[in-house]
């Protein structure tokens, strides 16, 4: 078996996994790597880039040879291939945790318990919950669904089409670090530069697919392209903007404005401004277009693969 289809096989059955079955509560390989990070960021913290560098490289790093190892050993089989994708993809996506997190905080929203909304809103994204009112809270969801749709599902497929196995290790990675490590807070402003920067470069692909697959998949395709195209460039974040921006103006609401994060208030612009104001309902409508987005991620990655490995062997027959 070719290794595009084995990636293909391997990839649809992770998927199909993380929608199945989910995160554990316990065990989960990313906890694991998070984990190791926070050791070795007690060890080596220091404000000075140089220290972040080293951090992020030695995490990252070491991550991707666990996965290329275990690649290596798999190759002896087909079935020992799709296996590892499978489970490798199932652990590094993480579109199912995401929707039944967002739907939780919406069902509190919509039965008007707005303190549970809050209690629950540090689960899915870093704001600080207390400083939020209901149609906030509704608002962060909104948002997080649509950065976490690229960051935890279309994202990891791209790099895994590109480099299979340690492709999606290697992204997943990364992007723990930039959580743990890439915020702009007075202890990580130096030490999580190279996190942050490294998560940006990696982040690029998967957020331009996100953006073009959700002007596909949502209720209004020509209010995603505008909103993209008018706004994705405002937003501080270079990968969170276009896809912010086309959520936005699929779902016809009003992105951004003022947060309070870390310890600090922002106010960023307002993405899709002349469009309503976010509603408890619009969380439900996130998660299924983050759905549909992630099936057609998943199509695209995988056809994507298997068309270039046709087109390298055609070549080679010429």
């Amino acid at each position: 078996m070719h290794a595009d289809r084995t990636f293909a096989y391997g990839a649809a059955l992770g998927f199909l996994g993380d929608k199945l079955v989910g995160d554990p509560r316990r065990g989960h390989p990313v906890a694991a790597f998070g984990r190791a990070a926070a050791a070795l960021e007690h060890r080596l913290w220091s404000d000075d880039r140089g220290r972040g560098a080293l951090h992020a490289l030695v995490c990252a790093g070491g991550a991707l040879a666990v996965a290329g190892a275990l690649a290596r050993c798999a190759r002896r089989s087909a079935a020992g291939e799709v296996a590892l994708t499978a489970a490798a993809t199932w652990a590094v996506l993480g579109g199912s945790s995401l929707g039944s997190e967002a739907r939780m905080i919406g069902r509190a929203l919509e039965a008007g318990d707005v303190a549970a909304a809050r209690r629950r809103l540090p689960h899915l994204c870093g704001r600080d919950p207390q400083a939020l009112d209901g149609q906030q809270i509704a608002r962060a969801v909104v948002e997080s669904v649509a950065e976490n749709t690229s960051d935890a599902v279309v994202g990891a497929l791209v790099w895994g089409a590109v480099g299979g196995v340690p492709g999606l290790v290697g992204f997943r990675a990364v992007n723990t670090l930039d959580a743990m490590v890439g915020h702009k807070s007075a202890r990580y402003w130096r030490f999580g530069w190279a996190a942050a920067r490294l998560d940006d470069v990696l982040g690029y692909p998967g957020s331009r697919l996100t953006a073009a697959l959700t002007t596909v998949a949502g209720p209004d395709p020509r209010g995603a392209w505008r909103a993209w195209r008018a706004d994705g460039r405002k937003h501080p974040s270079p990968n969170a903007g276009p896809v912010e921006a086309s959520f936005a103006g699929a779902l016809g609401v009003r992105l951004g404005g003022r947060l309070a994060y870390g310890g600090r208030v922002e106010h960023r612009p307002v993405l899709g401004a002349h469009h309503r104001a976010v509603e408890a309902r619009d969380i439900e409508r996130a998660v299924r277009l983050s759905r549909r987005v992630g099936v057609l991620a998943l199509a695209a990655c995988a056809g994507a693969r298997l068309a270039a490995a046709a087109a390298c062997r055609a070549g080679r027959k010429r």
